[in-house]
């Protein structure tokens, strides 16, 4: 081997994004200890451009460096180890030994390698770690080539990304894709000219940040000739062309590593290659099958023996599918992104999730004798098993998995149709409800969308199940916030039905209850009560007084007179309805739990705050018993059970629990959800009562600007953001400032609410304070009811 060989390669292009990494290797390089690092992950993420930019920053601080590329063969390596410590001083004397076998040749190199400082070695590409040698003890043993015990630094390239391959000295860097922003710096170094800085991140979030295809991409658009130019058109590109750009073959890389490594189309093959020789026979089959799922993370309960066997016709044992998925994530092919900390109670799912670009060109790429509509028809067949079984678990043991689960579902209806569409669109409607119960909105309305098209085209706009997943997508919306688009909606639903079911039909009533919880939502409370009035009073006709969606309609009938500030009459009637629900339903049904809280909160509107206390903390500690912690309505009782304790005087235990329900609802709910908005509000309310007067005029002021553009400028919640805002004000003195924007608050509430409403005499109570000077925070708290729209 000639010295150019032990040289490190060119970096021809400036390394994006690894900022972090190479100051880790840096400081092992500079330091006085030595070691070894172990640059891993899959095939594409840019492990040798890594190390050779290492290399050629070390050798600016004056280190003598070695490149060796590992090429599965010990007896090389061993050449080259014995060649790169020549370079490094061994005397010839020694290597003489080692000839003679007086010594072994590797404990030779690692004695010097030990007296000797200011070097790096690195060997690149050690995919197959177990054929290091020499000898088969296990690298992790540090008897062979590779050992951490040298007074410079050995840097390791490798796919494989396991602690029990390199032992517990050695320090891993797991390379991960890059962000978005160097992603388009890498595009944009390549090709200045073929867009702007967003235009070159957008490409580099379609190609996941793999290095290797960011390379290919910007390659691609710096030739002239190329058809695509610009980063926008090779994006669009890939949706019709996606394998002549990154999925195209190249004859050489069936021979030659070397080349498959360089070709996004190749290099996972070598991976899979590699595995397939060491026994892992389900590896490639399991990837393919993983490739034809969404882009999103797959419940490992999914990926059965049965379901392998099903599609390939594969003997398939639980441990062999326990080996094929163990070998791909030690490769770096498939992630097992973390969950968190799973609840006390809960069962922890474990997830799977391949890389969106090793999932596109595998799914493009497929090589097997089945055709792909077997392969799809078993997994349709396992995703309708995987629903049933979670419906069937208990409590919300099968939530994580349903929310898991729903990304896959559409393209399972989209299959289905119109075949054997009405099984596949019960199958997502049961899991839908399930993702409900769970509070998990956002993934409800992804399946209630999807189902709502395929039944309109299929059934028609007037058939009753199409009108049915109109309701539930209406009432899916209100429950992530967006009344205005659910009253809209529901006002649809409700015309359809009284024209096609007539107005006494049962699914007409809960329209009318569910259309006026939307005018209720959006603030417009006379309009509301007046309609839930009349359907409490239909609904005890048509179905009688004790039944459950007549115990709903007095609850949100209650709720509405709350909002009119009509408290007492709404007290009244929900203690009637929570003593009828706790007998019909049980006083731990999630029903109960619902009247309960809207009870609790009408108790704290008349100032009643110990009995609300109590009743708030019994509604909490029952919630997060029966939904869990993080469920939107256990949420709300958190928010009530802080609001009532403000009522009672213990502000500083309401701060702190106000301050976790907004941490918790940004997380779950997201930053603009109303709900959300609402924390926010409390938190910055129940600072002013701790006389935090600053802070809590800056966070009303927020609250205040993000209503008016989520809800808009008359909405209540919007109104008594401004009170709030002008109360805080008037708490740090500026009382002129104060007074000005309570007059205007005054005129708009009377506007809206009108003269007699709590809120209005609140108003005026807040003016004459300000107009006198008083420093004094004339807040009013916004509670959260206990409406529920109703699905049939």
């Amino acid at each position: 081997m000639s010295g150019q060989s032990m040289n490190p390669p060119a970096v021809s292009a400036p390394v994006r994004g690894r900022e972090a990494e190479l100051e880790r290797i840096g400081n092992l390089v500079r330091g006085p200890g030595g070691g070894m690092v172990v640059v891993c992950g899959a095939g594409g993420l840019g492990k040798t451009t890594l190390a050779a930019e290492a290399a050629a920053r070390a050798r600016s601080q004056e280190k003598k460096v070695v490149w060796i590329r590992w090429r599965d063969d010990t007896a090389q390596l061993g050449l080259e180890f014995g060649k790169a410590a020549r370079i490094l001083g061994l005397p010839e004397s020694r290597l003489e030994e080692a000839r003679t076998g007086r010594v072994s040749l590797v404990d030779a190199v690692w004695k010097h390698l030990k007296e000797v400082e200011d070097w790096l070695i690195v060997v690149d590409n050690v995919d197959t770690p177990s054929r290091v040698g020499p000898g088969s003890e296990p690298l992790a043993a540090y008897r062979g080539w590779l050992r951490p015990h040298g007074s410079g630094l050995l840097l390791v390239t490798s796919r494989d990304t396991t602690r029990q391959t390199w032992g517990p000295d050695a320090d891993l860097i797991h390379l991960q894709p890059l962000a978005d922003e160097a992603g388009g710096t890498v595009l944009l170094d390549a090709e200045p000219h073929a867009g702007t800085e967003n235009e070159a991140e957008a490409l580099a979030a379609r190609l996941g940040g793999l290095p290797l295809a960011l390379n290919a991409a910007g390659t691609y658009l710096s030739v002239p000739t190329s058809r695509h130019r610009t980063f926008t058109a090779y994006q669009e590109a890939l949706e019709s062309e996606f394998a002549d750009l990154l999925g195209a073959e190249n004859p050489a890389a069936a021979t030659d590593p070397a080349v498959a490594r360089r070709v996004v189309r190749h290099t996972w093959d070598l991976s899979l290659d590699q595995l397939q020789s060491d026994g892992y026979t389900l590896a490639r089959p399991v990837l393919q099958l993983l490739a034809l799922l969404e882009p999103a993370p797959v419940p490992r309960t999914l990926m059965t023996p049965e379901l392998v066997t099903d599609a390939t016709g594969l003997p398939t044992t639980a441990a062999g599918v326990d080996a094929a998925l163990a070998g791909l994530h030690q490769y770096g092919l498939l992630d097992t992104p973390e969950t968190g900390e799973p609840e006390p109670d809960s069962t922890v799912v474990g997830r799977l999730q391949l890389h969106p670009l090793v999932r596109e060109v595998t799914a493009h790429t497929l090589s097997r004798p089945e055709p792909t509509t077997a392969w799809l028809a078993a997994i349709d067949e396992h995703l309708a098993q995987a629903v049933d079984a979670v419906a069937g678990m208990p409590g919300r043991t099968g939530w994580p998995t349903a929310r898991l689960l729903a990304p896959h579902l559409p393209a399972h209806l989209d299959r289905n149709t119109p075949h054997n569409f009405t099984s596949a669109r019960n199958t997502l409607g049961s899991l839908a409800d399930i993702l409900r119960a769970a509070g998990a909105a956002s993934e409800e309305l992804l399946l209630r969308r999807h189902v709502l098209d395929n039944e309109s085209d299929a059934r028609g706009p007037d058939h009753s199940d199409t009108l049915t997943s109109r309701n539930s997508l209406a009432t899916t919306l209100s429950n992530l916030g967006e009344h205005r688009q659910a009253a809209d909606l529901h006002q649809q639903v409700l015309t359809d039905r009284q024209r096609v079911l007539g107005p006494d039909h049962p699914d007409t009533l809960i329209s009318r209850s569910n259309h006026a919880n939307a005018l209720s939502s959006l603030g417009e409370y006379r309009q509301a009560a007046d309609l839930l009035q009349q359907v409490v009073a239909d609904t005890e006709r048509v179905l009688g007084p004790g039944h459950p969606e007549t115990l709903i309609s007095r609850n949100n009938y209650a709720s509405a007179l709350n909002g009119l500030g009509e408290h007492r009459q709404a007290a009244d009637l929900l203690q009637q309805v929570v003593a009828d629900t706790e007998r019909v339903l049980g006083p731990g049904h999630p029903e109960t739990l619902i009247y309960r809280n809207s009870l609790a909160t009408t108790l704290s509107s008349l100032g009643e705050h110990r009995q609300a206390a109590d009743l708030h903390q019994q509604v909490l500690t029952d919630r997060q018993r029966v939904l869990g912690p993080d469920h939107p309505d256990t949420l709300i009782s958190r928010s009530n059970h802080a609001s009532a304790l403000n009522g009672l005087g213990e502000h500083r235990q309401a701060a702190d629990l106000h301050q976790q329900v907004l941490t918790d609802r940004q997380r779950v709910l997201g930053p603009d959800h109303p709900d959300t908005l609402t924390s926010r509000n409390n938190h910055a309310t129940t600072l002013s009562s701790l006389g935090e007067h600053r802070q809590a005029a800056d966070l009303h002021q927020q609250v205040l600007t993000d209503r008016q553009r989520v809800l808009g400028p008359d909405h209540p919640d919007t109104l008594i953001s401004r009170n709030n805002h002008a109360s805080a004000l008037n708490g740090l003195g500026e009382h002129r400032q104060a007074a000005d924007l309570h007059q205007q608050v005054l005129t708009d509430i009377e506007r809206v609410l009108g003269p007699d409403h709590p809120h209005t005499r609140i108003s005026r109570n807040n003016l004459a304070d300000a107009r006198a000077g008083l420093a004094q925070a004339g807040r009013r708290r916004w509670w959260q009811w206990g409406r529920r729209s109703r699905g049939t």
